[in-house]
């Protein structure tokens, strides 16, 4: 399975956060990018890829295409995408939820 929003990539394989996330400083080190910057951009590409999807429906349905095989391959990589990036909100509520509980 393709990871459509590049969180599983060769630069550091599964489970291993982007250089500069959950360091020992605050600050991003000048070769990763900041959680904010990467949350960004993949809002971005889902919201892409759901736009993608939405166009190939609506061309399928006028007519101006006639491959429905990439419509469902469009509509599922959008899926896809939207259920990983609701995976990781998911997960960075229970890690908020976590550490609202933290007593000082």
């Amino acid at each position: 399975m393709s990871d459509p929003l590049g969180l599983i990539g060769s630069s550091g394989g599964a489970g291993k956060l982007p250089s500069g996330v959950g360091g020992s400083n605050n600050t991003p080190n000048g070769d990763g990018a900041d959680f904010k910057a990467l949350l960004m951009g993949n809002l971005k590409e889902v919201n892409a890829l759901q736009q993608d999807a939405t166009q190939a429906a609506e061309d399928l349905i006028t007519g101006k295409r006639d491959d429905i095989e990439g419509v469902i391959a469009a509509t599922e990589k959008a899926d896809t995408a939207f259920k990983m990036l609701q995976a990781m909100r998911n997960q960075v509520m229970q890690a908020y939820d976590e550490v609202k509980q933290m007593r000082v």
